[in-house]
């Protein structure tokens, strides 16, 4: 920032300003600076305030990490009240602030988003999911963690104007069960990456629906989803050959036996082999670490 100011203030060699601002200041210079520092900008001379606000309405990524989750409500809708172009936006841990009525205005001026990440915003509501799925198709990218308001009609909602959705995160959405994610990769069957994680309701018949109708899935996280068992992970190791990670620490119901054929085929599990898990368990119990090959 003192440089660009120092640029400014410096008649003989022109200032910074006279630089074309939508073809060289915008697109060249003021994308490199921290969004933090754009800000403080703007208290220099309301020529610099004009431009930070053209910065800000043809910016394509806002992500609100970058000036803290603690920004205050106000802030944050003046900050994008005039862009309509943004492909990414990131308002993970907003929880203190965000609601609906800051969110849909966004929301609704900006179609070419791709990507959202909403992780533990516990303020919105259902009505943000659907008009999501109503004013984003080209979405590829959506994060809903810890989320616990989205319900099956929102779920119904995305997947049937989404379908172009790559990765979805549900962790911790337990009002979700079986049917909603099976209408979920019914729709969507271009889904590489899905996170199921932390919900009890979610067993055997979904899994199954997600290996049948994803064949280009890469990674699923299945943690702590008790009603998974060995038979569904059977499904998804034969209908999904792209399959990457698999992640199934704490489905107690889950054994080797349906691992085994994933482990072969160098899958990353995140539960390692049974001898393995028992020899490093004997290692930190008795201290045979000298005695014991973890090779075998």
């Amino acid at each position: 920032a003192p440089w660009l100011l120092m640029m400014s203030l410096t008649p003989p060699r022109g200032c910074l300003l006279d630089l074309p601002w939508e073809d060289i200041l915008v697109p060249h210079i003021l994308c490199h600076l921290p969004l933090q520092q754009l800000l403080s900008l703007q208290r220099v001379s309301k020529s610099f305030q004009s431009l930070i606000q053209l910065y800000l309405a043809n910016m394509r990524c806002f992500d609100s990490s970058q000036i803290g989750s603690a920004i205050p409500r106000a802030a944050f809708v003046n900050l994008l009240k005039d862009n309509e172009v943004l492909q990414q936006l990131a308002l993970q841990n907003c929880s203190d602030w965000l609601t609906d009525r800051e969110l849909l205005p966004v929301i609704g001026q900006n179609h070419h988003l791709h990507q959202i990440q909403l992780k533990g915003c516990a303020q919105l509501s259902r009505h943000a999911l659907v008009a999501i799925s109503l004013s984003c198709p080209n979405l590829r990218r959506l994060s809903l963690a810890h989320c616990e308001w989205v319900d099956s009609l929102a779920l119904r909602s995305l997947a049937d104007h989404c379908k172009a959705l790559e990765a979805v995160d549900l962790t911790a959405c337990r009002q979700l069960k079986d049917e909603a994610i099976c209408y979920l990769v019914q729709k969507c069957s271009r889904l590489k990456s899905l996170s199921l994680a932390v919900n009890a309701n979610v067993g055997d018949v979904a899994v199954e629906e997600i290996a049948k109708c994803c064949p280009e899935l890469e990674h699923l996280d299945l943690t702590g989803c008790l009603r998974v068992k060995n038979d569904s992970i059977r499904v998804l190791a034969e209908y999904c050959p792209k399959l990457r990670s698999l992640k199934v620490k704490h489905c107690h119901n889950v054994a080797e036996s349906s691992l085994s054929v994933l482990r072969s085929r160098g899958v990353e599990l995140d539960v390692e082999p049974p001898l393995q898990r028992a020899l490093v368990l004997l290692q930190d119990m008795v201290g045979f670490a000298p005695f014991i090959n973890l090779q075998i």
